[in-house]
């Protein structure tokens, strides 16, 4: 299976669409449906695509429910395996090369009028150094034709820069967009440890397709996946630049700081290829960046008690908040779940807890949960001076938060009826 496989259910726009500002405006016109553009002033030759990798569309897809999904992640991130390494000839990125790089020609687009300009949002940056090798997400900002931006969050591929810089060397990367969703999604995991997450998208490929995950390496030794729309070959450089500002999954405005350049060096694509462009803020946004979470908080609450279920809410914008589903065994499960969760995905800041007989996609249900079953005196954590989320604009100067929790399970040993409802 490859991206494009994932691309036939979207509405093909035929139109002129310009990459500034024009994907965004027909995907608020269409209340977001799934997307294709195939007549882009600024790039003869290519088509662009939003919209398509929800979490309803990646389930009726694979043929899985949210929670067997959240599952099939967890057993993903506990099992890698090894790609299948294949020859250039036998990757279909391969097929096409640019003489020149120059991604001015690609459509990259400029959604919000706020943004600094073009960035791309669904681009996977592959890194290795020595035996590391990472594989994550992180929007970049188009500033030449062959020079990008990227915010770089404190975690693994910074800690790779780094370390690059410090032995006053440039980090060998690949950049690839259009990739087939298990890889996306794996390269949306972060872990406590340093870890492959290419091995990751390997073992979930398996999982749900019942192939190996085809790589082929680039000019520069990185291993990508060899059916994915784009790969450009890159290095992460010793300077900085400005980034930012950009519309991120909140829909507030991110900071400006000064961030990584990044030299592309060459561009191969897929026939006809297809440029994957998350709306940021959108449902594609937060499925791609939250759901990967929901295996790590079900993981780290599991440990404690029963959790049945995790979903992060459209409302927390996939990220910042989540109800988690348990079956306690003890009048302490409840709140020890809530410490779990937060711990679980540290830049959460609001963790509500249900019993598992309450749809916790359904805000409304959870919420009567709330009413009928949490008293706020006795049922509500909250930690002050925690570590928060970037992305969170009420965050103190120094990066911190107070987190809460809401104990909204049926207190443990008493009569479950009363607060049953009775359809």
């Amino acid at each position: 299976m490859s991206f494009r496989d994932h691309a036939e259910r979207a509405t093909v726009v035929d139109v002129e669409t310009s990459v500034n500002h024009g994907f965004m405006e027909e995907s608020n016109r269409t209340r977001h449906i799934p997307l294709i553009f195939t007549n882009i002033p600024e790039a003869p030759g290519h088509r662009a695509i939003m919209n398509i990798l929800t979490r309803a569309q990646l389930c009726e897809h694979w043929d899985l429910t949210p929670g067997e999904l959240i599952d099939t992640l967890g057993w993903a991130m506990k099992n890698p395996m090894e790609p299948l390494l294949v020859t250039k000839e036998e990757a279909e990125c391969f097929q096409n090369t640019m003489r020149a790089p120059d991604l001015t020609v690609i459509p990259i687009p400029w959604h919000y009028p706020e943004d600094r300009g073009r960035y791309m949002s669904a681009s996977v940056i592959v890194a290795e150094r020595g035996p590391d090798r990472n594989m994550s997400f992180h929007r970049q900002f188009l500033s030449g034709p062959n020079r990008l931006i990227a915010r770089i969050v404190p975690r693994h591929l910074r800690q790779l820069t780094d370390e690059a810089r410090a032995d006053e060397e440039d980090l060998r990367v690949a950049i690839i967009n259009g990739a087939d969703p298990c890889v996306l999604l794996s390269a949306a995991m972060s872990f406590d440890e340093r870890k492959d997450e290419l091995s990751v998208a390997a073992a979930l490929h398996q999982k749900l397709y019942g192939k190996p995950l085809r790589v082929v390496e680039v000019s520069n030794g990185v291993l990508v996946p060899a059916d994915c729309e784009y790969v450009f070959t890159a290095k992460i450089t010793n300077q900085d630049d400005e980034e930012g500002p950009y519309v991120d999954i909140t829909g507030t405005v991110d900071d400006i700081r000064m961030q990584p350049v990044i030299h592309v060096e060459s561009v191969h694509h897929r026939d006809n290829p297809i440029f994957h462009a998350i709306l940021p803020a959108a449902k594609e946004h937060k499925t791609l960046m939250g759901l990967p979470r929901a295996p790590t908080i079900k993981a780290a609450v599991s440990k404690v008690t029963n959790c049945t279920d995790v979903h992060l809410s459209e409302g927390g914008c996939g990220w910042l908040s989540s109800v988690v589903a348990i079956t306690p065994s003890s009048e302490e499960d409840a709140e020890m779940a809530i410490q779990a969760a937060l711990d679980g995905h540290r830049s959460m800041k609001s963790v509500t807890v249900v019993d598992d007989d309450i749809r916790i996609d359904d805000p409304v249900h959870v919420e009567w949960a709330m009413m009928t079953r949490w008293q706020p005196d006795r049922d509500t954590t909250i930690l002050s001076s925690q570590k928060g989320s970037s992305l969170d604009p009420s965050r103190s100067e120094d990066g911190t938060t107070s987190k809460v929790g809401f104990d909204a399970t049926i207190p443990y040993g008493e009569d479950r009826e009363p607060y049953s409802a009775v359809n």
